[in-house]
C-alpha cells in the first residue's frame, strides 16, 4: 500500500528534461489555445511554458509589460495587431528585451515618435529585423534613429511618404549589414537615397523599389551588388529602356526581378537583360507594355527562367508563340487578364513547357475546351490552375482536368460551366487543398458529394452563389474534409442550420462565410461557436434569423474571433454587448441593425477594448457623442461611415445575368 501511494505522489513530467518538454509544446501548434491549457496545469508547467515561448503577437497594448516580463526569452515580437503602440510602449519593450529581442512587427502601428525608435535600437542590440510599414508619419529623424540598430538584417519602411534621401542616407550609413529592406512608397527617396544604399550596404539581397521617383541615376550602383537577388521596380515610371542598357554592367547574382506598371520599357530595354543576368529564375512584367514577338524573343537567352507571369498584360499571338519556343522549361507560368491569350497561343505553350506546375489564365475569356485539352494531356504535373471565369470553356472539358491532373492542390473554377460530371472527375486530384467553385451554378449536392468522400486534404471551400447546394451536399463536405480551415456558402439560398450543424465537427475552421442564407438561426451559429473554438472570421450579413441568442454562445466559445459582419441581422444591444467580452474582436461590421440604439452601440464600443476599426451607418456619427468618438479613435480605432441605404438581395441567377450584362 505505501509503494502504491508513493508512485501516485510522482509526476512523471518531473522526470523529463526541460529540452524534451520543449518539444512536446513545439507539437502544440494546431490549436492556439493548446499552449495556454498546457501552461494552466500547475505551476511547473506555467513556469515552463513561459520559458519556451520566443513568439508574441499580443492583442493589447496595455498589456505588453506583463506579458514581456513573463515570456522573458522572446526574440520576435509581433505588434500588427496593436494599433496605439506609443513611446512608453516602445521604452517597456527596450528595457525588458534589451538583451533577447531580434525582431519586432509595427506595421499596423502608429502612435510613437522617433524617441521612442531610438531607445528601441539602442537598447536592443540584437535586432536584427524591423517592420515599420505604413508609419506615414514618420521623418528624417526616425530614419536616423532606425540607424542605431547596428547589426539590422532586415527592414521594411514600405509607406513611409515622409522619409527622404538624408533619412535613407543616415539608415545606410548605420546598417552596413542590410541584406533586405523595402522602401515601397517612399515618395521622398529618390537617386540619391537609393544610391547610398547600394553603395555602404553590399550584403543587399532583396530590394523593393517599387513607385519610387527613381531614374536610371541609381541603377548602376544597385547593379554592382554582388549578392543582389530579389529586385522590385514596380511602378518606377522613371525607369526606360536607356535604364536597363545598365544592366549589361553587372548584377549575374539576379534571380528574381519585377518590372510590373514599368510602361516605358519595350523590347528594347527588355533585351538587355539577357546579356548579364542569365541566372534570372523569376521574371515580372504584369501591367506592362504589349508581350509582342520582339518582346519575347528578347528573353529566350535567360537560360535559368523558371516563372514569368504578364498579368493584366496584352499578349499578341506570335508573342505567346515565341514563349513557347524558349528552350527554358517554365515551371510556372501567369496570364490572369491577359487580353489577346487565344486557343492557339496557350495550346502551343502547353505543349512546349510540359514542366509547368502553376499555370494562371484567370479571366482568359477567349480560350475553350481546345486550349483545356492541351493543357491538360501536356501539363500533367500541375498543382495550381486557377482559370476563373474563362467562360468559353464548356463543362464537358473539365472531366479532363480530373482525369489527368492529379496532383493538382490547388483549382479556381470560379464563374464556370463545371457540372457534377466534372467535380466527380476533379475529385480524383486527392491532395486537392484549395477548390474555390463561386458562382458555378450547374454543380449539386451529387457532385459535391465526390469531393467530400475523396478529397480528404481539403482545406479550403469556395462555394459562394452556387444555388444547387444544399444541407446535403454541405454534410458530405463536413463529414469527408475534417482538416477543413474555410468555407463559403454565402447566397445559398437552401442551407440550414442541418449543415452549420454538420460543419460543427470541423474543429479547425477558421473563416466561415454564410451573408444571405436566410433559413439559418442562432441554433446552427450556437453549434459552430461551440465546435469551432478556433474561429477567427465569421460574415452572417443578410442572416435575418440571427438575434442575441447567437451572440451568447459566440461570446463564451469564440474567444479567437477577429473579424464579424453582422449586418442586416436581428442583433439588437444586448447581443451587440455580449460580443465585448471577446477580447480578440477588432473588426464589426453593423449596417442597418434595427434594434440597435445610440446608448447600445456606444456602450459596446466602450467596452470592446481591442476594437480597431468598426464599419457603421453615417446617422450614427451624428448620434454618438463626439467625446466618445475622439476617445476611440484615440485607443486606436478607425471609423468607417456609410451612407449605404436599405437594399434588398438579388436572386443568385438574376444577380448573374445583372453581372454577364456589364462584363464587355
Amino acid at each position: 500500500m505505501k509503494k502504491q501511494r508513493c508512485s501516485e505522489k510522482i509526476n512523471l513530467f518531473d522526470l523529463l528534461s526541460e529540452e524534451i518538454v520543449f518539444i512536446i509544446l513545439d507539437c502544440l501548434n494546431t490549436n492556439p489555445f493548446d499552449k495556454k491549457s498546457f501552461s494552466l496545469v500547475c505551476k511547473s508547467f506555467y513556469i515552463t511554458e513561459s520559458k519556451h515561448r520566443k513568439k508574441l503577437k499580443p492583442l493589447r497594448q496595455e498589456h505588453l509589460p506583463a506579458v514581456l516580463i513573463r515570456y522573458s526569452n522572446t526574440t520576435h515580437l509581433d505588434l500588427s495587431l496593436c494599433p496605439r503602440i506609443n513611446d512608453h510602449s516602445l521604452f517597456a519593450i527596450s528595457k525588458i528585451t534589451s538583451f533577447t529581442l531580434q525582431s519586432i512587427d509595427l506595421s499596423r502601428s502608429w502612435g510613437f515618435s522617433s524617441s521612442g525608435l531610438l531607445s528601441l535600437t539602442l537598447s536592443c542590440k540584437n535586432l536584427k529585423e524591423i517592420d515599420i510599414s505604413n508609419a506615414v508619419s514618420l521623418k528624417d529623424a526616425g530614419a536616423a534613429a532606425l540607424a542605431e540598430a547596428k547589426n539590422l538584417e532586415k527592414l521594411w519602411m514600405g509607406r513611409c511618404k515622409m522619409v527622404t534621401d538624408m533619412g535613407v542616407g543616415c539608415i545606410a550609413v548605420g546598417c552596413k549589414n542590410l541584406k533586405l529592406i523595402s522602401l515601397k512608397w517612399c515618395l521622398g527617396v529618390g537617386d540619391l537615397g537609393v544610391g547610398l544604399i547600394a553603395v555602404k550596404c553590399k550584403e543587399i539581397r532583396s530590394l523593393d523599389l517599387s513607385y519610387l521617383p527613381i531614374t536610371n541615376k541609381c541603377l548602376p550602383s544597385i547593379l554592382k551588388l554582388q549578392h543582389l537577388e530579389d529586385l522590385i521596380l514596380e511602378g518606377c515610371f522613371g525607369i526606360d529602356d536607356c535604364s536597363l542598357a545598365a544592366l549589361k554592367h553587372g548584377c549575374t547574382s539576379l534571380k528574381a526581378l519585377d518590372m510590373s506598371s514599368c510602361q516605358n520599357i519595350s523590347h528594347l530595354g527588355l533585351s538587355s537583360l539577357t546579356s548579364s543576368i542569365g541566372g534570372l529564375q523569376q521574371l515580372t512584367l504584369a501591367h506592362g507594355s504589349p508581350v509582342t514577338l520582339s518582346i519575347a524573343n528578347g528573353l529566350k537567352k535567360l537560360s535559368m527562367l523558371q516563372s514569368i507571369k504578364l498579368d493584366g498584360s496584352v499578349v499578341t499571338r506570335a508573342g505567346l508563340k515565341a514563349i513557347g519556343d524558349w528552350c527554358v522549361s517554365l515551371k510556372e507560368l501567369s496570364l490572369s487578364k491577359c487580353d489577346g491569350v487565344t486557343d492557339e497561343g496557350l495550346s502551343y505553350v502547353a505543349t512546349k513547357h510540359r514542366d509547368l506546375r502553376k499555370l494562371d489564365i484567370t479571366c482568359c475569356r477567349k480560350i475553350s475546351d481546345v486550349s483545356i485539352t492541351h493543357v491538360t494531356s501536356s501539363c500533367t504535373g500541375l498543382t495550381s490552375l486557377r482559370m476563373e471565369s474563362c467562360t468559353l470553356v464548356p463543362r464537358e472539358a473539365f472531366v479532363l482536368i480530373g482525369q489527368r491532373c492529379r496532383f493538382l492542390e490547388e483549382l479556381d473554377l470560379t464563374d464556370n460551366e463545371i457540372d457534377d460530371e466534372g467535380l466527380k472527375s476533379i475529385s480524383r486530384c486527392s491532395k486537392l487543398s484549395v477548390l474555390k467553385l463561386g458562382i458555378c451554378l450547374n454543380i449539386t449536392d451529387e457532385g459535391l458529394a465526390h469531393v467530400g468522400m475523396c478529397c480528404s486534404k481539403l482545406k479550403e471551400l469556395d462555394l459562394y452563389r452556387c444555388v444547387g447546394i444544399t444541407d446535403s451536399g454541405i454534410l458530405t463536405i463536413a463529414c469527408g474534409c475534417p482538416n477543413l480551415e474555410m468555407i463559403n456558402i454565402a447566397y445559398l439560398k437552401d442551407i440550414t442550420d442541418s449543415s452549420l450543424l454538420s460543419l460543427s465537427k470541423c474543429s479547425r475552421l477558421n473563416t466561415f462565410e454564410s451573408r444571405g442564407c436566410p433559413l439559418i438561426t442562432s441554433l446552427g451559429l450556437a453549434a459552430i461557436a461551440v465546435g469551432c473554438k478556433q474561429l477567427i472570421k465569421l460574415d452572417i450579413k443578410w442572416c435575418h434569423n440571427i438575434n442575441d441568442v447567437g451572440m451568447l454562445p459566440l461570446a463564451h466559445f469564440s474567444q479567437n474571433l477577429r473579424q464579424i459582419n453582422l449586418s442586416y441581422t436581428s442583433v439588437t444591444d444586448v447581443g451587440l454587448l455580449s460580443l465585448a467580452s471577446i477580447s480578440c474582436l477588432q473588426n464589426m461590421t453593423i449596417l442597418h441593425l434595427k434594434g440597435l440604439s445610440p446608448n447600445g452601440l456606444a456602450a459596446a464600443l466602450l467596452a470592446c477594448g481591442g476594437i480597431t476599426k468598426v464599419k457603421l451607418q453615417a446617422a450614427f456619427k451624428q448620434l454618438l457623442p463626439q467625446p466618445l468618438i475622439d476617445h476611440l479613435q484615440a485607443r486606436g480605432c478607425v471609423f468607417q461611415w456609410r451612407n449605404k441605404v436599405f437594399q434588398a438581395e438579388l436572386d443568385p441567377k438574376s444577380w448573374k445575368l445583372l453581372l454577364e450584362d456589364t462584363v464587355p
